[in-house]
C-alpha cells in the first residue's frame, strides 16, 4: 500500500466504483430475503404507475433496465458547461428530486446493456428503502461499519465533506468542486481512503474460494457482505465482458479480472481482482487522468508473481 501527495487516511472520490459497493449491498439484501430478483422499483419507492416503477432491481444491477444513462432534465447543458468552465458539481439532487425525475421518464429503452448512472442511483435507494434505512445508513450498517471502513462515506452536501478530503483537479490542473448529492451516492457519490479500499478488496478476496468463486452457503463464510455481486451472470459487451451486480469480469491474457472503474470531475479510480490468484489492485488519484491501463498492468504483474493475496 502506498500514497503520494496525500496521507493514507485521506479520502478520495471513488466515482462509479460506488456502484460496486451498491452491488454488494444489493446482493447482501438478496441473501437476507429483503428482496428478490423480480422486485421492482415501484415496490420499494413511491413512483406511482410510471414506466420506471416496473423496472426490476436485478435488471438495474446489470445495466439492462432500459433507463437512460442520465435523466432528462432542464439545465443539463448549463450544468455541463459550468463543470467545464468553473469545475462545479453537475449533480447534487435530493432523493425527492431523483424520484420526480424517475416519474417523468416517458418510456423505457430496449432491455439491453446500457450503462446507467440514473439506474444505479435508483437501485441503491430502493435497496435501502427495503431495509428501512437511508442509503447512507445502509452503507454504514452493512458494509463500512462491519468491515471497519471509517473513511468510506457518502456526503449529501458540501458541508458533509470531511477535513480529510483530497481536492480533485481536472487534467489541466483546475480545482474541481466535490461531487456530492443524496441522489448520487449509490452511483458515484462515495468517498474513501486508499487504506480502507485496500481493506475492502482484502475482505472480498478473503471470501473467495481457491477456484475463484465466492463461498456462498458452505465452507468459510465470506468476510465481505454480498460477495455474489462479483459473480458474472450476463454478457455486457459480448461474451468477453460479463457483468454481475455492477462488477465487470473481463478475460485479460487468460485470466479472469473482476473490476470496476470510476471518474468524477477531479478524480479517477480503478479496482480490480484476480480472484483465482488471490490478488487485487486499487488505484485512486486526485486528477482526471485515466488509470485503467495502469490498474490492469499492475494486477497482471501481481498475479503473475504470487498466488497469495495482495493489494
Amino acid at each position: 500500500m502506498a500514497s503520494r501527495g496525500a496521507s493514507l487516511a485521506a479520502d478520495f472520490e471513488i466515482g462509479s466504483v460506488s456502484k460496486g459497493l451498491t452491488g454488494l449491498l444489493y446482493a447482501d439484501a438478496l441473501s437476507r430475503g429483503e428482496l428478490s430478483a423480480g422486485t421492482t422499483l415501484g415496490e420499494r419507492l413511491p413512483l406511482g404507475d410510471c414506466p420506471a416503477a416496473g423496472v426490476t432491481l436485478a435488471s438495474l444491477t446489470r445495466h439492462s433496465s432500459g433507463l437512460p444513462r442520465l435523466p432528462r432534465q432542464a439545465g443539463t447543458l448549463r450544468r455541463t458547461l459550468a463543470l467545464m468552465l468553473r469545475g462545479t458539481n453537475p449533480y447534487g439532487e435530493s432523493l425527492a428530486e431523483l424520484l420526480q425525475q424517475a416519474r417523468l421518464v416517458p418510456r423505457l429503452g430496449a432491455p439491453q446493456p446500457r450503462y446507467s448512472n440514473f439506474g444505479f442511483e435508483l437501485l441503491g435507494h430502493a435497496v435501502a428503502a427495503g431495509a428501512g434505512m437511508s442509503f447512507q445508513e445502509l452503507l454504514h450498517e452493512r458494509l463500512t461499519g462491519p468491515l471497519g471502513l471509517g473513511s468510506v462515506y457518502a456526503p449529501a452536501t458540501p458541508a458533509e465533506v470531511r477535513s480529510t478530503a483530497v481536492t480533485g483537479r481536472s487534467r489541466s490542473g483546475k480545482v474541481m468542486q466535490p461531487w456530492t448529492g443524496e441522489a448520487l451516492a449509490p452511483a458515484g457519490g462515495i468517498r474513501a481512503s486508499i487504506s480502507d479500499m485496500a481493506r475492502l478488496v482484502q475482505a472480498l478476496l478473503d471470501g473467495t474460494g481457491q477456484d475463484g468463486s465466492g463461498r456462498h452457503g458452505s465452507g468459510q463464510a465470506a468476510t465481505a457482505p454480498g460477495l455474489a455481486a462479483l459473480d458474472p451472470v450476463a454478457n455486457f459487451t459480448g461474451p468477453a465482458a460479463r457483468i454481475g451486480a455492477a462488477w465487470m469480469t473481463l478475460n485479460a491474457k487468460g485470466r479472469a479480472v473482476t473490476w470496476h472503474n470510476g471518474g468524477t470531475g477531479g478524480f479517477r479510480s480503478w479496482v480490480g481482482l484476480d480472484r483465482k490468484a488471490g490478488a487485487a489492485v486499487v488505484l485512486l488519484t486526485a486528477t482526471a487522468a485515466p488509470v485503467d491501463r495502469h490498474g490492469f498492468r499492475l494486477l497482471g504483474e501481481l498475479a503473475g508473481v504470487t498466488e497469495t493475496s495482495g493489494t
